[in-house]
């Protein structure tokens, strides 16, 4: 039997209905993907933005601990802050972050981790970290906050000894 007009018309729309539902179907599950990799995003920042507005109060006591007076190191006091601050070191390595490191007269300066807030006059033709001012953090490989550094000069044959 022959198809009629009618019917292959119908046919032909049913067709491009079809596609036109698959496009949709597909359309939406991209969308989808997208809004759900667009959520983690915005949640990992936030969390992102919550540690670095943390790492003011964990340089504090960072601070604390390396300036105890002499006669208060063998305080239990003293101890709990001790304690307090190590808890703290290995919430945030939980956390995923890292500290940046550094060695003073040996690290090259880096403008992507480090952010050079003095710098001395010696001659030389490499730039290193001389002193670190405040400790920088990386977090999953993205610096949540560079370190502040004092940078210095050397001749590169000084470098490596």
């Amino acid at each position: 039997m022959a198809k009629s007009k009618k019917q292959t018309e119908l046919e032909q729309q049913v067709g491009e209905l079809t596609q036109d539902l698959q496009r949709t179907r597909a359309d939406f599950e991209n969308y989808r993907k997208r809004v759900e990799t667009e959520k983690e995003q915005a949640k990992e920042s936030g969390k992102n933005q919550t540690i670095v507005k943390l790492l003011s109060i964990v340089d504090s006591i960072e601070r604390a601990v390396s300036h105890v007076p002499e006669d208060l190191k063998e305080n239990s006091w003293t101890d709990g802050v001790v304690k307090m601050a190590k808890n703290l070191d290995k919430m945030l390595s939980d956390l995923g972050l890292t500290k940046i490191q550094i060695t003073p007269g040996k690290t090259p300066f880096d403008p992507e981790l480090h952010n050079a807030v003095q710098a001395d006059d010696t001659d030389g033709d490499t730039e290193v970290v001389a002193e670190e001012l405040m400790t920088g953090y990386k977090k999953d490989n993205f610096v949540l906050r560079p370190a502040m550094v004092k940078v210095t000069h050397i001749h590169s044959d000084k470098k490596d000894k």
